[in-house]
């Protein structure tokens, strides 16, 4: 079995930068943070792509 590979910090500060749009927890993570629907999270997701500042941005007007 192969190891995981150790997460560096740089790559843990890109990974916090996106938001996977497939993944419930991360969706649900920021809809409660926004106080949007998980729904509204993944269409701002395949709207403006994966950066966490764009989806954001978008879920704010």
């Amino acid at each position: 079995m192969a190891k995981a590979k150790k997460q560096t910090a740089r790559g843990r500060k890109q990974d916090r930068a996106r938001v996977a749009g497939g993944q419930n927890y991360e969706v649900g993570y920021e809809a409660k943070k926004t106080g949007r629907s998980a729904s509204s999270v993944k269409k701002a997701v395949k709207k403006v792509g994966s950066s966490r500042k764009k989806v954001e941005r978008k879920l704010s007007r």
